[in-house]
């Protein structure tokens, strides 16, 4: 589209958008996103049980971790677990009945440590526990 000026010179709209910052910017959000999405995952390392069936968590949840060496976590934090069940309601709130808790166990954990905090997370009021574990990988033989 072109202009008449008023000394007679004829000026030329700039009508090209210069997208390169643009793109370095989507360029810079994904470094980011990709640096911090592991991070989002729970920090402690567990090796869950494999399972046949596995439900993907897509809800940011409460998780309670026990590692190998049977110390109690909840979100990644070092608690207690005599402190777990006071921890807990103060989280759920007033409706602990409705809030889901997520339990991970390292596969070398005994019985009597996992059992004693499934009794920590009933004695706060909750009744919904998910056991976290792993898929198992199936090899086809084709």
């Amino acid at each position: 589209m072109a202009f008449t000026a008023r000394n007679g010179s004829t000026q030329t709209a700039l009508a090209d958008i210069n997208i390169t910052p643009l793109v370095d910017v989507v360029l810079v959000l994904l470094v980011i996103f990709m640096i911090t999405a592991p991070v989002l995952q729970s920090g402690i390392e567990v090796a869950v049980p494999k399972t046949k069936t596995v439900k993907q968590i897509t809800q940011q949840r409460t998780v309670v971790t026990i590692d190998s060496q049977q110390r109690v976590y909840l979100d990644d934090k070092p608690v207690n677990v005599n402190d777990l069940p006071g921890l807990l309601q103060k989280k759920s709130g007033a409706n602990p009945g409705s809030q889901v808790i997520y339990l991970r166990a390292d596969q070398k954990v005994p019985f009597g440590a996992f059992a004693s905090v499934m009794d920590a997370v009933k004695q706060a009021g909750i009744t919904n526990i998910s056991i976290v574990t792993q898929p198992i990988e199936t090899q086809s033989n084709q």
